[in-house]
């Protein structure tokens, strides 16, 4: 930040809070509202809620955190997933502009339009005319009416990119002009924010094949709160790097049954590592939860179930294990299980593809295996158990991880440009037929 610029107010939206849905936007938002507020500047966090945490309270869509008077919840139940539109219009707007309007931000710092809607982002501009909109991208969600996790609907193949007619294809019973407007709607509120951020260059060129100009979108790494690395796991005279670690939730995308069949397979062959899953599945069906169950039984002796894990946890769950594993079956982007292994100096074993790709290198500080293929996950655990010097060779190599400190420092560098002299990627329209709550945000 120059001298002479004043510390910057900024409001961070996300669309759930850490406390209630512990997911990577939530946590990595958080974040940095605390890294700024440790940096001197003015900052209130939003996050939205609906019935899956709280129910709605009368008189005002507002519900406290806690204790905390920085920290705020937005009932916005009234969800248009596929059109990534709020419904409730007369009842957000009248609120959220009372918020925008006491508060009066430089900056507004989204970080998700889930719950809120897309069309939070004209009202941002026509009540707060002078802010300046960041949006950081953290997945696909614009782009894949498929819950943003481009793949298929049917076959869960990886899906190279959108339109009408391949969307069409995923859900027929949506005609093919209707995901046209989706996206048209989506990009024509998109014309607002004054500069988007990407966690990866993978997302950013997805966007940018999108259709969002490579000018306007600017890669910023995720961070993480700085902490002591776990030492290495101790080993016995001739012992192996043979303990394996999954983190995260259990669902269909992250690969969990992929890590769980290639344990099985290892545990046939007479090798027998550890494989420590930690996650829980909620939300998830009946079918898939009996598959994860399947997967253990067969993977018997060798995987083990733990559930769900605090955050102040992992430092001592790194420490029990060697590697960590993430064979997820779609792209991620930046995914925070990569940073948190490589704080504590664990080789990440993961999918070569999408942000995993970028943020791990193969043979380089950790190792890549074909999406969804649980033989060559097998075959990559055999290498890692079995290659001498392989663990010290990729952890010694593994980068210094940024920390919420530093990315704060340079998200304050970026709003003061923004506010000092920064100019607008677009000039906004200020018309928007579709807020039918257009009286209230006068």
């Amino acid at each position: 930040m120059s001298s002479a610029a004043r510390a910057p107010r900024v409001l961070l939206i996300a669309h759930n809070h850490p406390s209630l849905h512990p997911g990577g936007t939530e946590i990595v938002a958080h974040d940095l509202f605390g890294g700024l507020k440790a940096a001197g500047a003015e900052a209130l966090f939003l996050a939205c809620t609906n019935d899956t945490h709280r129910a709605p309270r009368p008189g005002t869509g507002f519900q406290t955190l806690g204790r905390s008077a920085d920290e705020v919840l937005l009932w916005a139940g009234h969800f248009d997933h596929f059109h990534q539109s709020q419904i409730d219009l007369h009842g957000l707007v009248p609120d959220l502009a009372n918020l925008l309007r006491a508060f009066r931000p430089d900056i507004v710092h989204i970080h998700h339009t889930l719950l809120l809607g897309v069309e939070m982002l004209f009202l941002i501009r026509r009540v707060c005319p002078a802010a300046k909109i960041v949006y950081t991208l953290h997945d696909y969600y614009p782009i894949c009416a498929n819950d943003g996790q481009m793949v298929t609907a049917g076959s869960k193949a990886l899906c190279t990119g959108a339109s009408p007619d391949a969307c069409h294809r995923c859900f027929p019973d949506r005609p093919a002009d209707q995901f046209l407007l989706r996206e048209k709607h989506i990009k024509a509120m998109f014309g607002l924010v004054d500069r988007f951020l990407a966690p990866s260059r993978f997302l950013r060129d997805r966007y940018v094949a999108w259709g969002l100009a490579p000018e306007r979108i600017q890669v910023m790494a995720n961070s993480r709160p700085a902490a002591a690395a776990a030492p290495p796991r101790a080993l016995a005279e001739g012992g192996r790097r043979d303990a394996f670690a999954y983190f995260g939730n259990l669902n269909p995308f992250k690969g969990v049954t992929v890590a769980l069949d290639a344990a099985a397979r290892l545990a046939r062959q007479g090798l027998a590592p550890s494989l420590a899953v930690h996650g829980g599945s909620l939300y998830q069906t009946d079918a898939f939860r009996q598959r994860v169950a399947d997967g253990f039984e067969a993977a018997r002796g060798v995987a083990t179930a733990h559930g769900p894990y605090r955050r102040e946890e992992m430092p001592s769950l790194m420490a029990a294990a060697d590697w960590v594993v993430m064979p997820s079956v779609w792209w991620e982007n930046a995914p925070l299980v990569i940073q948190e292994a490589f704080q504590h100096g664990r080789p990440v074993i993961c999918s070569g593809i999408g942000g995993m790709a970028e943020a791990v290198r193969d043979g380089v500080d950790g190792l890549h295996v074909r999406p969804g293929d649980a033989a060559d996950l097998a075959r990559v655990m055999t290498r890692a158990m079995t290659e001498p010097g392989l663990w010290d060779r990729l952890s010694a190599n593994i980068p210094a991880v940024r920390t919420t400190e530093e990315a704060a420092a340079k998200h304050i560098v970026l709003y003061d440009e923004l506010m000092t002299g920064g100019l607008r990627a677009a000039t906004p329209n200020l018309r928007a037929p579709n807020l039918q709550a257009g009286s209230a945000i006068r």
